[in-house]
């Protein structure tokens, strides 16, 4: 019999959080908190959001009654970094410092390995971001602005752009490799990007 692999996945949001459980690539169970503007106002940066969200994370956790079972993985949505190609990768020290310090720019995002670590650590298990808002696989002509000493940058909701493209690939019975696709993600912000053999080329 195959092994069962339990994860949780942390997602924030500007002004949300959304976690699941997933055994393998099921989907068992999830929440979604929303946060007011006046919440929000309580703290003076993204970093002093942690310990009101980490508050629900744990809530979730004791809620389903998780506490025992533990995680195969704890997965949180990626921030802002030094740029990186799509993938999954380990959370480490240099990482939650850079996103500690905001070294690269202050968004939610941030969070979603702080919020993974931190609970990562009291299961013993690993803390992974997957496709983080700096993904950047941008071909050379992309990178032109217009204007010779700025260069466009990348940065956008890669997460949820590379879960749909995947997604839109399935339903076409291809893999993400074989398709060129145009994908929009319309949330608090919004990024439109061009999608060809399985990397997001352009994206604005």
């Amino acid at each position: 019999m195959p092994e069962k692999h339990r994860i949780l996945v942390i997602n924030p949001g500007s002004t949300s959080l959304k976690i699941a459980l997933y055994e393998n690539n099921r989907p068992v169970r999830s929440a979604s908190e929303r946060y007011t503007a006046e919440q929000l106002k309580t703290v003076s940066n993204i970093a002093e959001q942690e310990t009101f969200r980490q508050q629900d994370v744990d809530h979730f956790i004791s809620e389903n009654g998780l506490e025992e079972r533990g995680f195969s993985a704890v997965v949180g949505r990626g921030g802002l970094l030094k740029p990186v190609s799509g993938g999954t990768y380990l959370v480490n020290d240099r990482m939650l410092h850079d996103l500690e310090t905001a070294r690269y720019g202050e968004h939610a995002s941030n969070l979603g390995a702080i919020l993974a670590a931190r609970t990562a650590g009291r299961y013993r298990c690993p803390a992974m971001i997957v496709d983080p808002v700096v993904v950047d696989e941008m071909i050379p002509a992309a990178r032109y602005s217009g204007f010779p000493s700025i260069q466009r940058k990348s940065i956008f909701h890669a997460l949820n752009q590379k879960a749909v493209a995947r997604k839109t690939a399935g339903l076409l019975n291809k893999s993400y490799h074989e398709c060129r696709l145009i994908i929009a993600h319309l949330g608090g912000g919004i990024s439109v990007g061009a999608h060809a053999g399985g990397r997001v080329i352009d994206v604005n």
